[in-house]
């Protein structure tokens, strides 16, 4: 019998397509304003709900102090879930924007100091030097610990004009090469892929201080297969010469490619790779 998930106010366990990327997430606030034109918030029955310009902090929670009660309540209620699984911030809004880094910090943490690991991911670089610069906005004491428990990733396309609003991504590579010198744990996050060529220079350019790669495909989209079996095979031959440096295929991606995922190489790793083991 199928365990039933946990959908708490702040904390859940993401079904679909989400639960690929991470088995427990948080989300505080909808809408964004980075102004992604692919955004699959901005699509569909999604669009009224969380397809705002500007984030929201989720009706649920009468202001930023309740919504990190919350929080913790529900951290408290799953600790060792959380502890085995981390938790990853932030599906329905970008975790790091000036509206809503307070609220992430805070909850983050929260997370450290009950030893629960966790995941950043975002387009917004205007954060990094000032964080760098104070050792840390955490006022978690431990500077060892954060840099074990915590991981930032960044979006890559490679396509500024579709990111009108956010950090370019020459930004965010930047940023990531400065959060990774300083100790913590990066990741990229290779989706949409646009196109390959940009895609592969996104990865390229990243070689040597981003720690984990999740590569996808556009939702809805269908891509020419030969294609595809093109940049898999360069995405392979680079992981097959840099063995520190783990790779994620995502599901539609080797369904489209007709490729199964046995059969990849060892730095091809599962869904639930541990970033931090």
């Amino acid at each position: 019998m199928e365990t039933k998930r946990f959908n708490g106010k702040a904390i859940y366990q993401p079904g679909g397509k989400a639960a690929e990327y991470s088995k427990w997430a948080c989300n505080f606030y909808v809408g964004c304003s980075n102004g992604c034109e692919y955004c699959y918030c901005k699509k569909g029955i999604l669009a009224g709900v969380m397809g705002m310009d500007k984030p929201q902090l989720k009706k649920c929670f009468k202001n930023e102090q309740d919504a990190h009660d919350v929080f913790v309540r529900e951290m408290l209620k799953n600790l060792d879930e959380l502890y085995d699984n981390g938790l990853f911030f932030s599906f329905t809004t970008d975790p790091m924007l000036p509206e809503t880094i307070g609220l992430t910090f805070k909850a983050i943490n929260s997370l450290i100091v009950n030893g629960i690991s966790v995941k950043i991911l975002t387009k917004c670089t205007w954060w990094v030097d000032e964080f760098l610069s104070k050792n840390g906005i955490l006022v978690c004491d431990n500077k060892a610990a954060k840099c074990h428990k915590v991981a930032f990733g960044f979006t890559l396309t490679g396509h500024d004009e579709l990111e009108t609003n956010a950090s370019t991504n020459q930004e965010r590579i930047e940023a990531m090469r400065k959060l990774h010198e300083a100790g913590f744990k990066t990741f990229a996050s290779i989706e949409p892929i646009i196109d390959f060529e940009s895609s592969y220079k996104m990865i390229i350019e990243t070689l040597g201080f981003c720690d984990l790669y999740k590569i996808g495909l556009q939702s809805g989209r269908k891509y020419d297969k030969n294609e595809i079996h093109d940049y898999l095979s360069r995405i392979l031959l680079m992981a097959c010469s840099a063995h520190d440096r783990k790779v994620y295929f995502k599901d539609s991606l080797l369904k489209q490619a007709g490729i199964d995922r046995a059969h990849l190489p060892l730095n091809c790793v599962n869904s639930d790779y541990n970033l931090f083991q």
